[in-house]
């Protein structure tokens, strides 16, 4: 499965068949997890990947899942798999912080609908995983005593993204093939692409968003990160379908992953704006522009497609997240503003410049986009564009103690991943290569509304093109 060559990260398919064959236990694997976990933490520099977990919760889950394997009564593909979720999630019994200090001070007592179709699906979830405070960046830094910075696995030198930065970090280091988060600027699709993993940005409604805190209602959608686009595939098969709680998901068609082990992808059309394509650092277009012809190669067709307004996109997702959290965050914002992180501080106040008419402006932008997207979608199938313009930053000593603000590097990590969350249509980032540093690049795959199917069966041929897969600098294996 996945690019062969050098140590590939383990897959939950590789799990898979060991706790079939009865080589290995889910209990063993938890065992071994929980060995893993208290290593993490006293390792220097702490990865900080996994900020709440419990052995006994955690041996639960195995338990009753070796149970099952032994009976021959598995729920799913994902029985016995480690999972974690973002600290955004509800989760019982952890605190639901997401980020920060102050909120979750009791565990919890409800899970989010995704943590809930885990357990029925018979995951193990090892924990809940950092995050970016409130969301509110796309570094993943969060200097406060209950977070810390997490480490890229690959250079732990270096950010892992953000928001849901404790998610890549887990699947890259080994510690799970199968992480959620949310991404409501580039949040689950930045940190995978930094940390060089497979993340699905879903359709918006796609995959419920209950019990997680409602950040920003318009932009936010749920998806998994895990270390191989098929992982991907049956992670998005068991969490998307409608969720009575969550009214945004209700109408949506069902969810398939019809074709996506096509042999090629002939009769496909490929769409690609390339002066919007060409943004990003040299190191990282050379090798996009590569996977471009490498789907060329499988039968594909690339279109030129001019994606319009791309400015105005921009602006105008800026405005409607923030103005979104800032409403949600009203009262946060009143009474803990002493309590957060400087550039959460900076970020909100920054929001609440914006008026009611920027906020009606931005959204008849979206009505506009949403209308050129569907046009463009007659004429192709998918939109490729690169992950991120630029590989992960790296960690100073002073993001360390005060945190990190920077708001022309926050702009330039979400120059692809914008359009995605404005216009909800879903989006996929695999990895496709290295930098000479040594981080990975990755590409973006983004198709109309409900059509996931279609970027997972890309995404399996880009896959393909990888003839590496390197192994991160910090990395457990959990079937040694």
């Amino acid at each position: 499965e996945g690019g062969g060559g050098g140590g590939g990260l383990v897959t939950k398919s590789q799990l898979l068949l060991s706790c079939r064959s009865g080589k290995l236990t889910p209990s063993q694997v938890a065992k071994n997890i929980i060995a893993m976990l208290e290593d993490c933490d006293k390792s220097t520099p702490p990865l900080r990947a996994i900020v709440q977990w419990d052995r006994e919760q955690i041996m639960l889950m195995a338990e009753a899942s070796t149970v099952r394997y032994r009976n021959k009564c598995t729920l799913s593909y994902l029985d016995g798999i480690p999972v974690c979720l973002k600290e955004e999630f509800k989760v019982v019994p952890y605190h639901h912080r997401v980020g920060t200090m102050y909120l979750g001070t009791e565990p919890e007592t409800e899970d989010a609908t995704v943590a809930k179709k885990l357990r029925e699906a018979g995951a193990i979830i090892i924990g809940v995983s950092n995050m970016h405070e409130l969301g509110t960046g796309t570094t993943g830094c969060n200097p406060n005593r209950y977070h810390k910075i997490p480490r890229n696995p690959y250079k732990p030198n270096h950010f892992t993204g953000g928001s849901s930065s404790g998610s890549a970090a887990a699947v890259a280091a080994g510690l799970c093939p199968v992480a959620i988060g949310t991404d409501g600027g580039g949040s689950v699709r930045i940190p995978a692409s930094f940390c060089g993993v497979v993340g699905l940005k879903g359709t918006f409604g796609r995959i419920s968003s209950h019990g997680s805190l409602p950040l920003s209602y318009s932009t936010v959608s749920v998806g998994p990160i895990c270390t191989s686009v098929a992982d991907a595939a049956i992670v998005y098969s068991i969490l998307a379908e409608p969720d009575p709680l969550y009214p945004y998901g209700l109408k949506q068609p069902k969810a398939t992953l019809s074709d996506m082990c096509a042999p090629d992808l002939k009769g496909l059309k490929l769409g690609v704006d390339w002066t919007f394509f060409k943004a990003c650092d040299a190191e990282v277009l050379s090798v996009c522009e590569k996977a471009v012809e490498h789907l060329q190669s499988l039968g594909a067709s690339v279109v030129e497609v001019s994606l319009p307004e791309i400015e105005e996109v921009r602006v105008a997702h800026v405005i409607c997240i923030l103005s979104e959290m800032r409403d949600f965050l009203q009262p946060d914002f009143n009474k803990h503003f002493q309590e957060m992180n400087l550039d959460t501080r900076a970020n909100l106040a920054l929001a609440s410049q914006f008026t009611a008419l920027d906020y009606i402006t931005a959204n008849r932008q979206r009505t506009r986009s949403m209308t050129f997207l569907q046009e463009i979608f007659t004429t192709v199938n998918c939109i490729l564009t690169p992950a991120v313009p630029c590989t992960a930053p790296r960690i100073y000593e002073s993001d360390l103690l005060t945190g990190s603000s920077d708001l022309s590097f926050t702009a330039r990590s979400m120059r692809f991943m914008q359009l995605g969350n404005f216009t909800g249509i879903p989006g996929l980032v695999v990895p496709v290569g290295y930098s000479t540093a040594g981080l990975p690049i990755s590409f973006q795959v983004m198709a109309k509304w409900w059509d996931e199917a279609l970027l997972l069966r890309i995404g399996m041929k880009l896959e393909q093109f990888r003839y590496q897969t390197k192994k991160p600098s910090i990395y457990y294996d959990v079937l040694a």
